[in-house]
């Protein structure tokens, strides 16, 4: 590319249910892209039922950078990031969230750092002092067990707040599984990669939508999509019951024939049933989780279905 030529960045911004964020969200950002760059907007609609789209709508007809993709129904923040990065135009792409926590003031080091030669640029979550305790512990032990078992490594804190060269673009349209990671597979692609901190702000309005429910949806997606050793401990872990098992078994039986020992208690009897099963019903649920992510994969069906764009041929 010559040099001369202005360059167009891709501000990719999935929303859910973010009314009261958009038109400040918006604003922002064009308050901080540097001068010196063309950039368009791609707002993800993901399957809202406030009124999101309207709004985004409202602001294409003020502003023609303005580009929409709404989905059929929600499809979740991963596949909502996999479409914007799917239908982006621009030399790059920085990907945020609509709630304002991710700060549009460190867009200009983003760029920097791109302009600098990197081709991945992330950032890396300083927790605020408002985090509970428990979100605290239980992302410290997400990011610990990543660490542990996977072979890709995600650094600790990082976000889906991020800026990717356009060739990092192309290469990751071509992922169709349908249980996305993206932040795993950013680390696993490989390319030159640089990280930035940055402080998370407040949400400016409405709700968070990860409750504990989904963000433990989303570890176990992160865990199963990079690592077979859940399994493999699985199979250790059946291995050593069924060695004790044994072992126990020829002690009841060498007591009972060759001994005056009896073996009493119907209670550890039933615990030790009781503990055993509940190890083989957790194996059972690893192997099961595995399967049907085969299952789904299978099926081969698309991440995400199109309702509503302004963007020619999505």
């Amino acid at each position: 590319m010559n040099e001369k030529e202005i360059k167009m960045i891709s501000i990719i911004i999935p929303c859910f249910n973010e009314e009261g964020n958009i038109i400040e969200l918006y604003n922002r950002v064009c308050e901080f892209v540097p001068t010196k760059y063309q950039f368009e907007f791609i707002f993800v609609d993901d399957g809202s039922s406030d009124q999101s789209l309207q709004i985004i709508k409202k602001l294409n007809l003020e502003d023609s950078r303005v580009r929409f993709i709404s989905f059929s129904r929600n499809f979740g923040h991963q596949n909502a990031l996999k479409a914007g990065i799917d239908n982006a135009t621009g030399d790059c792409s920085i990907s945020l969230d609509a709630d304002l926590q991710h700060p549009p003031s460190l867009i200009p080091r983003l760029l920097e750092e791109w302009e600098a030669g990197f081709d991945v640029v992330y950032t890396i979550r300083v927790e605020t002092s408002n985090a509970s305790m428990f979100k605290k512990a239980t992302s410290n032990l997400f990011y610990r067990l990543m660490k542990s078992i996977s072979h890709t490594q995600v650094v600790q804190g990082a976000a889906d707040f991020r800026l990717l060269d356009k060739k990092v673009m192309r290469e990751l349209s071509k992922f169709t599984e349908n249980y996305l990671f993206i932040r795993g597979i950013i680390a696993w692609m490989g390319y030159r990669q640089k990280s930035l901190e940055y402080k998370a702000e407040e949400r400016f309005s409405g709700k968070t939508k990860y409750p504990f429910r989904k963000m433990f949806k989303f570890a176990i997606v992160g865990v199963t999509s990079f690592s077979i050793k859940p399994l493999k401990i699985s199979l250790v872990i059946g291995f050593i019951i069924a060695i004790l098992s044994f072992l126990y078994g020829v002690f009841a039986v060498y007591a009972t024939l060759f001994t005056n020992y009896t073996l009493s208690g119907w209670g550890s009897l039933i615990a030790s049933v009781l503990f055993i099963g509940g190890i083989q019903l957790v194996l059972l649920g690893v192997m099961g989780e595995y399967l049907g992510k085969l299952f789904i994969e299978n099926k081969k069906r698309p991440n995400y279905i199109i309702r509503d764009s302004n963007i020619s041929n999505p």
